[in-house]
């Protein structure tokens, strides 16, 4: 528990933090390399934990105490008195192109950034699962389109789906979005089917806990042997007597094949005493052991011994896969990916306010450390990963026409560039204030998100 906590601390503060710097550090060199002067710049807010200054440069440079966003401060006649000789370094007395620019790069640079990340992940490869069909149930959507059991998904609308990670993504995307799904596939016989579900098959997105359950398949798996890898102190395995390497025969007179078999019995017998046969160097053994109860996803009861299957990794190879690409090859597919990210987070956001889609979609800083956390634990690329989602998403948002934000300001110069004059102060004081409450009530809303989200 502490070390998960520590995970999701330190990969959120981690992970803010190059996302903002990157930001910032967009509008601050090209304010400099336009002629603005920078006053300061800042990772955070709040009170200063550093201060800095570098040789023959007057910016003041700040590491502050709260670590959710940071600001670049330029000389502006609109907040503070500038000497005269400094006045052509002024943000407000520069062109409208420097201005947009200056304003236009923090978003810009999150977004060349995630480009460079996803192309980072493609050149040092994605490991994950084929998306291999296991059980069909019956009576469901996949079973109307014509799903069967080993049904290997190639693509979805045309773009490839090398894992099942790939697959619930272009999945999403294509629900989001509205379009129909057309899956690829091939079957055991080699044969290539095309399979077509409406966008809306399983409803939205954020009310599905398991995406695939609801479309009515699992994962095909490897047929693990009912082997103990690992018992857990003070579980009902250990005190059945259970150890690491006991093979379980028989259940309650009953053979037993597969590991996921012995689960499912496991489950179903919450507090149920259970009669097992057992092998254990060479010598048979009869125990006995009673689940305790647990509440499942679904709120169901369900039985646990606290013991874990044996690593048998060489079942998993058939299974397994590398997508990797060539350093050329990676950069117009990271392209691609960012620019899908980045309109899937548009589709996101309109279905959201439109009533189309649930507020549940909108995550906040518990989420993106619960997140963060789990990329931390899962390995570099999951987090580098992680780490360009969030990057897009950041200078999408950025970029919406509301005030106090980019795309607020980029609004301003669009309206100056259309009447040729700037607007007045008065004006865009109080479209800061609307921007500004409208963030409020985002925050609060996102906050509240988070909270029901842990709570259930």
């Amino acid at each position: 528990m502490l070390e998960t906590l520590a995970n999701s601390i330190f990969g959120f503060v981690l992970a803010i933090g190059i996302l903002v710097t990157v930001h910032e550090f967009g509008h601050f060199w090209v304010a400099r390399k336009l002629g603005v002067k920078v006053l300061r710049f800042s990772i955070g807010f709040g009170k200063p934990l550093l201060t800095w200054y570098r040789k023959n440069d007057q910016t003041e440079y700040v590491l502050a105490a709260i670590p959710l966003g940071g600001y670049v401060k330029m000389l502006d006649e609109r907040e503070g008195e500038v000497p005269e000789n400094e006045k052509h370094l002024a943000f407000n007395r520069k062109p409208l192109w420097v201005r947009s620019a200056v304003v236009l790069a923090g978003p810009l640079f999150n977004l060349v950034f995630a480009v460079l990340l996803f192309w980072l992940v493609l050149v040092m490869g994605e490991t994950g699962l084929r998306p291999i069909v296991g059980e069909v149930q019956p009576g469901t959507p996949a079973a109307a389109a014509g799903f069967t059991p080993g049904e290997e998904i190639l693509r979805i609308n045309g773009r490839e789906t090398p894992t099942w990670g790939q697959m619930l993504y272009h999945f999403a995307s294509a629900a989001a979005g509205g379009e129909s799904i057309v899956m690829d596939t091939r079957d055991r016989d080699e044969r290539l089917q095309r399979r077509t579900l409406a966008f809306d098959v399983i409803g939205d997105m954020a009310e599905v806990k398991n995406p695939l359950r609801a479309l009515g398949i699992s994962p095909e798996f490897p047929v693990l042997p009912p082997v103990i890898g690992k018992v857990l102190p003070e579980e009902p395995a250990e005190k059945a007597g259970l150890q690491a390497g006991d093979r379980i025969l028989e259940v309650d007179g009953e053979p037993l094949e597969s590991w996921s078999q012995w689960v499912k019995i496991i489950q179903a017998k919450p507090l149920q005493p259970m009669r097992l046969q057992v092998e254990r160097d060479g010598r048979v053994l009869e125990l006995e052991v009673v689940p305790t109860a647990v509440e499942g996803n679904d709120g169901k009861t369900l039985g646990r011994i606290g013991a874990a299957n044996q690593p048998m990794p060489e079942l998993w190879k058939p299974y397994r896969v590398e997508y990797s690409l060539g350093p050329l090859e990676a950069l117009p597919v990271a392209v691609t990916r960012t620019w899908d990210f980045a309109l899937l987070t548009l589709k996101v956001m309109w279905r959201i306010v439109s009533g189309q889609a649930s507020l549940k979609n909108l995550g906040g800083p518990i989420t993106m450390a619960d997140a963060a956390g789990s990329a931390v634990s899962a390995g570099l690329v999951s987090f580098i990963r992680l780490l360009a989602i969030i990057s897009v998403s950041l200078g999408v948002f950025n970029l919406l026409p509301i005030p106090v934000l980019d795309g607020g300001h980029l609004f301003y110069f669009l309206i100056e560039a259309v009447t040729g004059k700037p607007l007045s102060e008065d004006f865009m004081l109080r479209g800061q204030q609307i921007g500004l409450a409208l963030l409020l009530s985002l925050m609060v809303l996102v906050f509240y998100q988070d909270i029901a989200r842990l709570a259930g």
